[in-house]
C-alpha cells in the first residue's frame, strides 16, 4: 500500500509553501519576492521526489499564471495608451529585436557552433522579453500605470506579435519549406491575427461585457469570479486553438476588451488574487527548469548568452529610445524593466528543438540567461532610478528636437469631488443632498442594479467592491476632496478608509457605524479630520432635537444641546 501524498499534490504544495517561505525571505532582504520564487523552484527540482515527473503540470499552471497576469494587465491597458506610444514602441521594438538577435546569433555561432539558421533561432530566443516578469517588476516599483508603463506595454505587445510570426518562420529555417510556402504561412498567420482582432472588436467587446453584466445582476460573487476566469482563459484557448495566437496574448486581448467596459474594475479585483498565485508558480517553474549539470556543460556560452540579453534587450532598447528622444528617466526605466527573457523564449526554444533546428544543449545557456536576467531585473530598475539624474544632466547639454514621447493623457475623472461609497438608504440621501447643490461626486456601489440606476440618472458611478484597491482607485481618491463611507459593515468601512488614506493621507472622511467601540476606533483614526456617525445615537439625537423644538425650544438652542450630548457620549465611550 503506497504511503505519502500523491506526487502531483506534493509538487503543488511544495511550490506554494516554498514560494511563500523563500519569497518572504527575499522581502526581508529587501529584494523582490520573485527572486525567492525562482529559488524555490531551484530547491524543489533536485530534492522533491516525483517533482521531475510533475514538471509538465507545473508548466501548465505557470502558463495559466502568465495568461491571468496578462489578462489583468489588459484590464488596465487602454488602446489609446498604445496609440500614444506607437511611434516609439513599434519601430523601437523592431530595432531592439534585430540588435539582440544579432548578438545572440554571434554567441550561437561563435561558442556553440550553430549553423546560420540555427543561430538566428537561438538569437531570437534571446531577443524577446518576458512580459510576465517585466509587468510584475514595473508594478512592484509603481511604474506600470505611468508613462514608462505605457511605453513598456506597447513595446512588449510588439514583441509578442513578433513571436507569433517567429513561430511560423522556424519551420522554414529548419528547411521545412521554400520561399513561396514561407510567404503563404506568414500571410496565413497575419490573416489569423487580424481575424482574431476583428472577432474581439466586433463580437467580443459586446458579448463579454454583456455576459458578465448578466452574471453580476444575479448577485453571486462566486459566479462572477468564475465568469471572469472563464472569459480570460476561454478567450485564450480560442485564440490559441483557432487563430494560432499565443495563449497569453489571447488573455491579454480579453482583458483589453473587458477593461473598456464598466465591469472592468470589478473583473480586475476578482482576477488579481488568482493571477498573483499562479504567476508565483510561473517563477517557481523557471527555477525548476534550471539543471546545474546542463549549465556546467556550457558555462562560457551561458555567460555570453546572459550578456547578450542584458546588452541586446536592455542596452539596445535604451539606445533606441534615446535616439527617438524619449526622456532619459523614462527610457532607463523601460529598458531596465524589459531587459530579461522568459516564457516566450522557452516556447521558441522548445519549438526549434522539436523542429530539429536547435540541439538539446542550447537549453542550458538559455535557462541561465533567463534566470540571470530575471534576477537582475529589479536590481537594474533600482540602478536605473539612481542613474536617471546623471543621464539627464549629460543629455541636457546636447541640443536636439523636442521629446517625441507624447505627454500622459488626462484621466477622465472629476477633481475636488466627493467619493461616496454605498448608495443604500444612507448613501442615497447624501447623494440627493449633494446633487441638490450641484456638487461634484462619484459613487462606488457594489450592487450592479443600484449602479445601473445611478448611471441612468446621470450620476457618475463605478460598480464594484470598494474594498478592492482596483475598484476604489477608479474613483480617483487622490484628487477627491471628501470620502463618505455609507457602508453598514464595519470591516468594509475600515478597509475603505485605509485605501482612502493610502491614496490621499490628508483627505477628510465621513463614516457611519453601529457600535460605540467602532465609533471610538474611527474617531481615533480620523484624528479630527472627519466625522463619525453612530447610527443609533444619531437617531436618538434626531428624536431629541425634534422633541425639544416641538416643545418650544429654539432651533439654535436645540442644536447646541444635541452637540453637547453627542460630545459627552463620545467622551463617556473613550473614558469607559
Amino acid at each position: 500500500m503506497p504511503h505519502g501524498p500523491d506526487p502531483m499534490l506534493a509538487t503543488i504544495v511544495a511550490c506554494i509553501l516554498l514560494a511563500f517561505i523563500l519569497g518572504s525571505g527575499a522581502r526581508l532582504l529587501r529584494m523582490p519576492a520573485l527572486i525567492g520564487y525562482i529559488a524555490a523552484g531551484m530547491v524543489i527540482g533536485p530534492w522533491l521526489p516525483g517533482s521531475l515527473a510533475e514538471r509538465g503540470m507545473v508548466a501548465a499552471m505557470a502558463e495559466i499564471g502568465v495568461a491571468l497576469l496578462l489578462f489583468g494587465v489588459g484590464l488596465h491597458f487602454k488602446p489609446a495608451d498604445l496609440l500614444a506610444v506607437w511611434r516609439v514602441a513599434v519601430p523601437g521594438a523592431v530595432l531592439q529585436i534585430a540588435l539582440a538577435l544579432g548578438l545572440g546569433s554571434l554567441v550561437g555561432q561563435g561558442l556553440l557552433g550553430l549553423s546560420p539558421g540555427a543561430s538566428l533561432a537561438f538569437g531570437l530566443a534571446l531577443a524577446i522579453s518576458s512580459t510576465a516578469v517585466a509587468t510584475k517588476a514595473l508594478e512592484e516599483r509603481g511604474k506600470l500605470g505611468g508613462a514608462p508603463g505605457r511605453l513598456a506595454l506597447g513595446w512588449l505587445v510588439m514583441q509578442d506579435l513578433v513571436v507569433v510570426f517567429a513561430l511560423v518562420l522556424l519551420p522554414a529555417l529548419a528547411g521545412g519549406g521554400d520561399g513561396q510556402a514561407l510567404a503563404f504561412d506568414i500571410g496565413k498567420a497575419a490573416a489569423s491575427l487580424i481575424a482574431f482582432a476583428l472577432v474581439m472588436v466586433l463580437a467580443g467587446r459586446r458579448a463579454l461585457p454583456w455576459a458578465l453584466v448578466r452574471v453580476a445582476r444575479g448577485g453571486s460573487r462566486e459566479l462572477f469570479t468564475l465568469a471572469v476566469l472563464a472569459a480570460a482563459l476561454g478567450v485564450a484557448v480560442l485564440a490559441s486553438s483557432l487563430f494560432g495566437v499565443s495563449f497569453a496574448l489571447g488573455a491579454f486581448f480579453a482583458g483589453i476588451v473587458l477593461g473598456e467596459s464598466d465591469v472592468g474594475h470589478q473583473a480586475a479585483a476578482e482576477a488579481t488574487p488568482l493571477a498573483r498565485i499562479f504567476s508565483a508558480i510561473f517563477f517557481v517553474s523557471v527555477g525548476l527548469l534550471l539543471d546545474m549539470n546542463v549549465v556546467a556543460a556550457e558555462p562560457l556560452a551561458a555567460a555570453a548568452a546572459l550578456v547578450a540579453v542584458l546588452a541586446g534587450i536592455g542596452g539596445g532598447a535604451l539606445a533606441v529610445m534615446l535616439a527617438f528622444r524619449v526622456p532619459p528617466r523614462i527610457a532607463l526605466v523601460v529598458a531596465a524593466g524589459i531587459a530579461q527573457i522568459g516564457e516566450f523564449s522557452f516556447l521558441l526554444t522548445e519549438v526549434a528543438i522539436r523542429q530539429g533546428l536547435l540541439p538539446d544543449g542550447v537549453r542550458g545557456p538559455i535557462l541561465v540567461a533567463a534566470v540571470g536576467s530575471i534576477i537582475a531585473t529589479p536590481l537594474l530598475l533600482k540602478g536605473a532610478e539612481a542613474l536617471a539624474p546623471w543621464l539627464e544632466q549629460r543629455l541636457a547639454r546636447a541640443p536636439g528636437p523636442a521629446q517625441a514621447l507624447p505627454p500622459q493623457l488626462p484621466w477622465p475623472v472629476l477633481e475636488n469631488h466627493a467619493v461616496i461609497v454605498g448608495s443604500g438608504r444612507v448613501g442615497s440621501l447624501v447623494i440627493a443632498a449633494l446633487r441638490r447643490h450641484h456638487l461634484p461626486l462619484i459613487v462606488v456601489e457594489e450592487d450592479r442594479a443600484g449602479a445601473e440606476r445611478l448611471i441612468a440618472q446621470g450620476i457618475p458611478a463605478i460598480w464594484g467592491d470598494a474594498t478592492r484597491e482596483e475598484v476604489f482607485h477608479a474613483a480617483a481618491p487622490e484628487r477627491a476632496r471628501l470620502v463618505i463611507v455609507a457602508l453598514p459593515d464595519a470591516p468594509q468601512a475600515r478597509e475603505v478608509l485605509r485605501l482612502a488614506r493610502a491614496a490621499n493621507p490628508a483627505i477628510p472622511a465621513v463614516v457611519r457605524t453601529h457600535t460605540d467601540e467602532e465609533a471610538t476606533w474611527l474617531e481615533a483614526e480620523l484624528a479630527g479630520t472627519g466625522l463619525v456617525l453612530m447610527g443609533e445615537r444619531e437617531t436618538a439625537l434626531g428624536m431629541a432635537d425634534y422633541a425639544m423644538q416641538s416643545l418650544g425650544v429654539a432651533a439654535s438652542t436645540a442644536q447646541a444641546t444635541v452637540d453637547v450630548l453627542r460630545r459627552r457620549a463620545m467622551e463617556d465611550i473613550a473614558a469607559g
